[in-house]
């Protein structure tokens, strides 16, 4: 069987069980098992593969049939040019998070050595992106769970961001030390109800980096409320929200005082981001 080959029976499997980017999937799922990057398929799909990638993209194609996320399965994933370990136990890093990264870049261009303090991290793919964007900056990850946790240090480690790391529980207010250019979240902010229509994939994922209460809406009230008082003079507040929650996260914000509330759209036309400034 060849690249070319191979790649077709990828889409028309991943086609018929119903995975919705399937096209991106085979190509990734090609890429993983020869190691090619994708100028490398270009000149090289008529090359054979091996009996073992061959068995590999079969083990593969099995795991994604039930619905197990790929990205799970690579093991690591892309995220704002980095790469990520990510596996159970962790939120998979997603491209709409990237429009979160752009606003807090955004909100700490003129900012000297600032101050940055990421809520609920994860994989850690916010808190070190903006690391190794802005190297002068000192940012710190707060992680209240284990799994999660060992994912945050080990992509630390692989991407060589000099953070600090915490064990924390957000509602608990706990990581924040003195005052922060900018606190940033992505939390759970999944509504009670939309936990019982997840995607297949998403029922892999940690509830507890999903469920953001019966509105959704919990991490976001307690971390406007409860840290605003470690976010420095015209210091920065940015959320990822969940899709038709801008405007209810906006007016948390305004409830609590912050100035110049925004919302940014992500590359899908959807408000996927809620910013304020505290005064």
């Amino acid at each position: 069987m060849t690249i070319f080959e191979a790649y077709n029976d990828c889409k028309k499997q991943l086609q018929a069980a119903g995975v919705e980017d399937y096209v991106f999937e085979a190509k990734q799922i090609i890429k993983h098992v020869t190691g090619y990057t994708n100028a490398q398929i270009l000149t090289k799909y008529t090359q054979a593969l091996t009996q073992f990638q061959q068995d590999n993209i079969t083990a593969i194609i099995k795991q994604r049939l039930i619905r197990y996320p790929l990205q799970y399965i690579i093991g690591r994933w892309n995220f704002f040019g980095r790469e990520y370990f990510v596996g159970p136990g962790v939120l998979i890093p997603r491209s709409d998070t990237e429009t979160l990264i752009d606003v807090c870049l955004e909100s700490l261009k003129d900012k000297q050595t600032p101050r940055v303090l990421d809520l609920c991290a994860g994989s850690g793919c916010i808190g070190i992106t903006i690391k190794g964007e802005v190297g002068e900056s000192d940012v710190t990850l707060v992680e209240k769970y284990e799994e999660a946790l060992n994912y945050t240090i080990k992509n630390a480690l692989h991407n060589n961001a000099d953070v600090r790391i915490i064990k924390g529980d957000v509602l608990e207010t706990q990581g924040a030390d003195g005052l922060y250019d900018l606190i940033v979240s992505n939390p759970p902010y999944i509504t009670d109800e939309d936990m019982k229509t997840l995607q297949p994939e998403v029922k892999f994922e940690p509830a507890t980096a999903l469920e953001g209460g019966e509105d959704g809406l919990i991490f976001y009230r307690h971390i406007a409320k409860e840290y605003k008082k470690y976010i420095a003079p015209n210091g920065t507040l940015a959320f990822e929200v969940g899709m038709g929650e801008a405007e209810a996260v906006a007016d948390i914000l305004k409830q609590n005082g912050y100035q110049n509330v925004g919302v940014r759209k992500d590359y899908c036309d959807v408000d996927r981001v809620v910013f304020g400034t505290a005064i």
